[in-house]
């Protein structure tokens, strides 16, 4: 497979750039090149060409707004990661670096300043081999030979992020800098306590937009407490002091001003438990909100991306997720309803505009086809695909597609759920089902291309994969129905979906269920095969067995709020919640997968659960992946571990029902098998 990303058409709608990742299996590593596809009139001129160094890593294509420059990320030194540019007007061309750029490039409207995000390089960092809290007690007995860590902070350690991390005072935070387009010495703007995002030009030049989190070291607070900064630009160039936009209680991200300059459309969370929406307010001579700000998405139940304005200011896009697709919509700045530009049954990403409103880019998926780059009109008509690096790919392989089922729990809220069959199925055949369950919970399966389901589904499997209560794209409280209740709540949405899809497909052996799942659906999977006997076999990766445990170890704020306070707040609560505190009810044979750097749901979660089914003599295997974190990345680990998935469940679903029917056959007990 080609793994496709990133479109950014040009702001004329001549040319579109995206990104091609494939993986080199000598290398066990990724390569990403940009593509460039000549357009006219929405229409390719031509097959898409390669337009970086074939031999380097490049990605985040930006366009200046001009349209003759294509800035991109790549690493072509011993340096960190570099930002270069290509003109275009030719095909190819060397790269070339612009003086005192040292980030993604962010563009003034009238092309003539680059703003970027760079972390300054600190001074006052103590010397030794190791790391030192500023504010530790304990004394260093010698510092050059110190190789160890003093911490006084909770969050020490991130997944996936091989070195502790410092004391918060001591850490790179980006701060913002701007540069002449034509390049020179760059000059920092922030010199702020935290870190600098989001940033936004307003439209005359004179001023930036920001946010910046003034609770971000405050490891006790768990809600969205970003704020919108507003930073006006003085004649020679140098920044004033930052301006709060607004103040309000929660959480303020993805500014973006209106093409006159005149209003700033904002997303805002009031606190975790709240959706967020999509806010518009008036701006004042002093770049700050004139008036109350009004919320453009109050009636809608789904949660808004960032937004971006029309040429014309009327209207404000973005992407969401709605029911297991994400879309772009719109709606209008003067409010009513948000209308769907994008549509079907798929999962539109990366959407990219043209300056004159004519014509948008994206990638777009399905579950039986990976994501390839198109191109459409704004209101969704005359879509052209524009890539096609998995076609032959697919010509070679089986690919099912997969069928919705909806159902209802006890409290009258449907669930949806898919089914894939197995590929080459005869009627009136059994196979067994695996039962596939996402990670979040607050996440969503999508209608995208899902390799691992179709690796099964070609081994004679059936595959569901529901999005139960807890799962985002169906609304906030749909989202927070299963709050302080993981497991006792969304066991039912699992155990009456299986049962919906036995009922619907009759050739589904329920002897032959498995169970899989990672993060949260490695939770379930523990959950679940210790709390019903549904499941034949289970694959738990990157799981959770004990959450008073948990919540002393991972890098991440959970389960504090969902749980409703700390483990010894609720500690009845965290046992009652937890797989491990039924794990004596467990006969499912368990693969147990773990990265052996996995930080968000710690490596002892999956020791104590193989530890535990080791002592009660259920049959399993536990495999440590290094150099892995919450997600296996490195491509064989990641094909090795779909591999013991796909070889545990042939084993206990396949294999040992085909030997135990024919040792029935050989005794006279067949009819045991129907």
């Amino acid at each position: 497979m080609v793994n496709v990303g990133s479109p950014a058409l040009s702001p004329d709608g001549r040319h579109l750039a995206f990104t091609a990742t494939t993986i080199r299996e000598e290398e066990n590593d990724r390569r990403t090149s940009i593509w460039m596809q000549k357009l006219e009139d929405g229409e390719p001129v031509g097959e898409p060409i390669r337009f970086t160094d074939p031999t380097r890593d490049a990605s985040s294509p930006r366009w200046s707004p001009d349209g003759s420059l294509l800035s991109f990320t790549s690493r072509r030194s011993e340096e960190d990661q570099t930002v270069w540019f290509l003109r275009v007007g030719a095909v190819g061309g060397e790269a070339f670096t612009i003086e005192g750029v040292e980030g993604p490039p962010i563009w003034s409207r009238d092309g003539e300043q680059i703003a970027f995000l760079k972390s300054p390089e600190r001074d006052d960092e103590a010397e030794g081999a190791g790391t030192l809290a500023p504010d530790a007690i304990s004394r260093t007995l010698d510092l050059d030979r110190f190789d160890g860590h003093v911490v006084t902070n909770r969050r020490y350690k991130r997944d996936g992020q091989r070195d502790w991390l410092p004391h918060p005072e001591l850490r790179p935070r980006n701060q913002l800098f701007v540069v002449p387009a034509q390049g020179g010495e760059a000059r920092q703007l922030t010199d702020l306590p935290r870190t600098v995002g989001n940033v936004e030009w307003a439209p005359d030049g004179q001023g930036l937009y920001f946010t910046a989190d003034p609770m971000e070291d405050d490891e006790m607070h768990f809600h969205p407490s970003s704020r919108i900064y507003y930073l006006p630009l003085a004649g020679d160039g140098t920044g004033g002091e930052p301006e709060l936009v607004l103040d309000a209680e929660g959480g303020f991200t993805s500014p973006a001003v209106s093409p006159d300059g005149e209003r700033l459309a904002f997303l805002h969370t009031p606190s975790w438990f709240d959706q967020t929406e999509l806010m518009v307010v008036r701006l004042g001579p002093d770049g700050t909100a004139e008036g109350a700000p009004r919320n453009l998405t109050q009636d809608w139940i789904y949660s808004p991306g960032a937004p971006s304005w029309s040429a014309d200011g009327a209207q404000l896009r973005f992407q969401a997720g709605v029911h297991g697709n994400t879309h772009l919509f719109r709606v209008a700045l003067e409010g009513g309803a948000v209308q769907a530009v994008t549509e079907g049954d798929r999962t539109i990403s990366g959407v990219s505009v043209s300056h004159d409103d004519e014509f948008m880019a994206y990638v777009s998926s399905d579950p039986v086809r990976p994501g390839e780059t198109h191109v459409a009109r704004l209101d969704g008509s005359g879509e052209v695909r524009i890539s096609d690096f998995n076609d032959d790919w697919l010509k070679e392989v089986a690919i099912q597609p997969a069928t919705p089922v909806r159902w209802t729990v006890s409290d009258g809220t449907e669930v949806e759920g898919w089914v894939i069959p197995p590929a080459g199925a005869e009627a009136g055949t059994s196979h067994p089902m695996i039962l596939s369950i996402h990670g979040g919970p607050h996440s969503a399966y999508r209608n995208t291309f899902m390799g691992l389901f179709q690796v099964l589904s070609g081994a004679g499997f059936y595959v569901f994969y529901p999005n139960p209560r807890g799962s985002t794209t169906y609304g906030n409280d749909f989202k927070h129905a299963i709050h302080a209740g993981w497991g006792l709540v969304d066991e039912e949405d699992f155990v009456t979906g299986v049962e919906a899809v036995l009922a619907a497909h009759p050739d589904i052996d329920p002897e032959r269920l498995g169970v899989t799942g990672g993060s949260y659906g490695g939770y379930m999977s523990n959950w679940l095969t210790a709390r019903t006997d549904l499941f034949a076999a289970a694959v738990t990766r990157a799981s959770i067995s004990h959450w008073e445990s948990l919540a002393k170890t991972t890098d991440s704020s959970l389960p504090h709020l969902p749980f409703d306070g700390a483990s010894f707040e609720q500690r009845e609560l965290f046992r009652a919640l937890s797989p491990i505190s039924y794990v004596e009810n467990v006969t499912a044979p368990t693969l147990v997968i773990h990265g052996e750097m996995d930080y968000r749901t710690p490596l002892g979660e999956g020791e104590q659960w193989y530890g535990a089914l080791q002592k009660l003599g259920v049959p399993s295997e536990f495999v440590l992946y290094p150099r892995s974190a919450h997600g296996i990345r490195e491509p064989w680990l990641a094909a090795d571990s779909q591999e013991r998935t796909l070889s545990w469940f042939e084993h206990w679903l396949l294999e040992v029902p085909r030997a135990a029917e024919e040792e029935a056959e050989a005794t006279g007990a067949a009819d045991r098998f129907p």
